[in-house]
């Protein structure tokens, strides 16, 4: 069965304004967020950034969608997860004041912030699922306990899942500290001795001090590593290897069976938008400046996660003439919507209303 995905064209460069504006007369003109019922406590994920540079959907969007929740008598509330890597969104406390230096206040947001694992990440909740890697998922507490889920997703490409939006948002983002590390603990990192200019970055990262220095080189601790990647996505010098053919699939499947738990968590409860404007090569979680790997699209809004991402990446391809694997990594990446579908998850195919 296809499912509805609509779709919002956007210019290049277009003002988040305009496209903000045109996102809340779809969501009244279609009554999206029908669904919310009068007091329903309603998760609202997205993904703060990293810096301010990066392409994270910005605070405006937000505060439209929390305005559109109220105005059903929802109660929402704006929620993250902590990190496994090392940086500014590692434990609750330190996630929250960066979300409010990069504009997620409360004033400009009109909610509040709750992180959805607790103070450091460990207060999870095992979802059931019918998957193939795993019978429960680990995600994180507090989305168990809520009525409703919007979710808010930037589009952009990802070194280990091929790309990123709704799908990763729910199964990775949503998923506890635990059930991150589950998902990351498929793929080990190799250190190219003679590309290693022993500048100690990747030691500065690692979330589980698994590299030290010796010699003047980096040496990981296969037994310390959980396989998270970011000694790779920090590293300048190439100096950092996966064998990806061994890897990525597994990380994109157990992605995707996290995803189907937290979905599940929410039958009919739940909104899925993508933004697809300053689409990169990297997630948001890189600290670095981003640089555009294709020109603004639009947004895409569904009930169905598989569909909308399926959908966005189509428009990617469509609207730059490359595939994905040319635009960001070279790696296959469309597992994630092929193993939606081997589990009956979603639907990858889908009808396209441009409004």
């Amino acid at each position: 069965m296809k499912e509805t995905v609509y779709f919002i064209q956007a210019s290049d460069d277009e003002r988040d304004e305009i496209l903000c504006d045109r996102l809340r007369a779809l969501i009244e003109a279609e009554d999206l967020l029908g669904f919310v019922a009068d007091r329903d406590i309603t998760a609202v994920k997205t993904h703060f950034g990293e810096s301010p540079e990066l392409g994270y959907p910005r605070p405006l969007y937000l505060k439209m969608l929390g305005d559109g929740l109220k105005s059903k008598g929802g109660l929402p509330f704006l929620t993250e997860t902590s990190t496994l890597y090392k940086g500014n969104r590692d434990n609750a406390v330190k996630h929250i004041a960066h979300a409010h230096t990069q504009g997620f206040d409360p004033a400009s947001t009109g909610m509040p912030i709750i992180m959805a694992d607790g103070l450091f990440g460990d207060e999870e909740y095992d979802v059931p699922i019918q998957g193939k890697a795993y019978q429960s998922v680990r995600i994180a507490a507090l989305f168990a306990k809520c009525n409703a889920l919007v979710v808010v997703s930037h589009f952009t490409g990802h070194l280990a899942a091929g790309f990123g939006a709704t799908l990763k948002n729910l199964g990775m983002g949503c998923a506890s500290r635990k059930g991150k590390m589950e998902q990351h603990s498929t793929a080990k990192p190799k250190i190219v001795k003679k590309k290693c200019t022993g500048c100690g970055v990747c030691a500065k990262w690692c979330p589980q001090d698994a590299i030290t220095l010796a010699d003047e080189r980096a040496v990981i601790d296969a037994a310390r590593c959980i396989g998270c990647g970011e000694c790779l996505a920090m590293c300048r010098f190439d100096a950092v290897k996966y064998n990806w053919g061994a890897t990525y699939e597994d990380l994109q499947k157990k992605v995707v069976e996290h995803a189907l738990g937290m979905h599940s968590l929410f039958p009919g409860k739940g909104l899925y938008v993508n933004i697809l404007t300053r689409i990169s090569k990297d997630c948001d979680c890189m600290g670095h400046t981003y640089k555009k790997i294709a020109p603004d699209i639009g947004i895409l809004v569904s009930r169905d996660p598989v569909a909308v991402d399926a959908a966005a990446l189509d428009l990617v391809e469509k609207h730059t003439g490359q595939l994905l694997s040319q635009l960001a990594y070279d790696i296959p990446y469309r597992v994630q919507l092929d193993y939606a579908k081997e589990l009956n998850f979603g639907s990858s195919e889908y009808t396209l209303i441009t409004v």
